[in-house]
This record gives C-alpha cells, sequence and structure tokens, in this order.
C-alpha cells in the first residue's frame, strides 16, 4: 500500500520561506500526479500545487500562489516537493501531499486516491 510522508512544515515570520516534502513508499510514484492541498481551520481543503507524472512535466497552480510557491518532483528520491517562498499570514494552514496514479495533473481533491498525514505551516505577521 502506498504511503505518503510530509514533512517541512513550521513557524516562519511573513517573507520568509520553507519547503516541504512528501516522500511515498511505493513503486507508482512516477506514474502518479502528485498534488499539495492545504486546509486552514473552518475553510474547505483547497488546492494549492500539482505536477503531473511520467515526463509529461505539466505543473498547475492555484492563482493565490503563483510566483510564490514551486512544485518540484525528483523520481529517483520518490519524493515531491513544495517550494514556498514570501509567505504570507494567509498561507497559514495543514498542508497535505496527495498521489493521483496515471493522473495528469488535476486541481481537483476528489481526483486524488492517496493522502498523507499533513504537515502545519503557521506564518506569523
Amino acid at each position: 500500500q502506498v504511503q505518503l510522508v510530509e514533512s517541512g512544515g513550521g513557524l516562519v515570520q511573513a517573507g520568509g520561506s520553507l519547503r516541504l516534502s512528501c516522500t511515498t513508499s511505493g513503486r507508482t510514484f512516477s506514474s502518479s500526479a502528485m498534488g499539495w492541498f492545504r486546509q486552514a481551520p473552518g475553510k474547505e481543503r483547497e488546492f494549492v500545487a500539482t505536477i503531473a507524472g511520467w515526463s509529461i512535466g505539466r505543473i498547475y497552480y492555484a492563482d493565490s500562489v503563483k510566483g510564490r510557491f514551486t512544485i518540484s518532483r525528483d523520481n529517483a528520491k520518490n519524493t515531491v516537493y513544495l517550494q514556498m517562498n514570501s509567505l504570507k499570514p494567509e498561507d497559514t494552514a495543514v498542508y497535505y501531499c496527495a498521489a493521483n496514479l496515471y493522473g495528469t495533473g488535476s486541481m481537483n481533491k476528489y481526483d486524488y486516491d492517496t493522502w498523507g498525514q499533513g504537515t502545519q505551516v503557521t506564518v506569523s505577521s
């Protein structure tokens, strides 16, 4: 069974940076589209970024993070990253990594079949 484990969350001041990592134990990583979502208290889980599997290289970002966040993947390490720069207090949330086997990159959380446990990101003003 595929498992996803996120790391890299923490407390940072506004304007700072963090890099989240998500590592999978499965052998299907290169075939999976990987996504990052986030959920703030009292809000719905929302899309942040996604990167397609294989060598498609398709990448999408939520408008709220474009130009500040960068998603990337290292198939040799079974890891997807989310580099977050110029962080704002409104980026505060639990960030979740998700996998969609054979996916080509989706902004819809219901297209993802495996989720990590989440990592807390807190941005202070």
